[in-house]
C-alpha cells in the first residue's frame, strides 16, 4: 500500500527538510563544479540514499531548475508528490516503462541547462548497478554526469532491496562527488563492460 497524499505531499517533505538541516554535511572535492561545462548535467546517487539525495541536489545546484526522473509505480507516485513539494519538475517513467519518452525528455531538459536528477539503480535494481541508458545518454551527447557518494556516520538501514538508509539526526554525513568523463562507446559490448566496471567501482558507496 502506498503512502497517503497527506503524508507524501505534506508530512514527508517537511520531515526530510528537518532531517537534512540537522546533518553535519561535508562535500568534497570543493573544486568539482570547475569540471562542469555551462550545459545542464545529470546528477545521480544510489536508490538507497534517497533520504537526503534529493535535497543534496538542491544544495549543489541552488540556481538551477531540477528535474527528477521518477518511475510510474505506486511508490513513484508518492515520491513524485514529495518531490513536487521540494520544487522539482518531474519526468515520469523508467528504462522498462516509457524509456524512449524518458530519454527525449532528459535530453530536452539538459539542453535547457537544467539538472536531471535520478537514481541509476532504480526503481527496482539490481542494487548499486548503473543502467545502460543513463550512461548512453550522457556519453552520446557529451553531457556531464556527476555521481554523489553519500556516507552516514550513523544511520538506520532498512531490510529492502536497495538497503535504504535513513541517517540519524545530527549525524556526520560525507559527500564525495565523482564527475565522470565518459568515453564514446564504439559498441554495445564496450558500453556494457564500462557500465559493469563503473558499478563495481562505485558500488561500495
Amino acid at each position: 500500500m502506498g503512502l497517503s497524499p497527506l503524508i507524501s505531499r505534506h508530512i514527508l517533505p517537511f520531515a526530510l527538510k528537518m532531517l537534512y538541516a540537522s546533518l553535519r554535511i561535508s562535500v568534497t572535492p570543493q573544486s568539482w563544479k570547475m569540471q562542469l561545462t555551462d550545459k545542464g548535467a545529470i546528477l545521480t546517487f544510489w536508490h538507497g540514499k534517497m533520504a537526503i539525495g534529493w535535497l543534496l541536489a538542491r544544495r549543489l545546484f541552488p540556481a538551477h531548475k531540477l528535474v527528477a526522473v521518477v518511475s510510474l509505480s505506486e511508490d513513484g507516485r508518492a515520491l513524485s508528490d514529495t518531490l513536487q513539494q521540494l520544487d522539482f519538475t518531474l519526468i515520469r517513467g523508467s528504462s522498462s516503462r516509457g524509456g524512449d519518452e524518458v530519454k527525449r525528455a532528459m535530453q530536452e531538459a539538459i539542453k535547457r541547462k537544467y539538472i536531471v536528477v535520478l537514481t541509476p539503480d532504480g526503481p527496482r535494481g539490481p542494487l548499486k548497478q548503473f543502467k545502460y541508458g543513463t550512461l548512453r545518454i550522457a556519453s552520446s551527447n557529451r553531457y556531464p554526469l556527476v555521481f554523489a557518494e553519500i556516507s552516514y556516520a550513523k544511520a538506520w538501514k532498512l531490510k529492502s532491496w536497495d538497503e535504504f538508509e535513513i541517517p540519524k539526526p545530527f549525524s556526520r554525513t560525507v559527500i564525495t562527488l565523482h564527475t565522470l568523463d565518459l568515453p564514446e562507446f564504439e559498441s554495445e559490448e564496450k558500453l556494457r563492460l564500462y557500465t559493469a566496471n563503473l558499478s563495481d567501482r562505485l558500488g561500495h558507496a
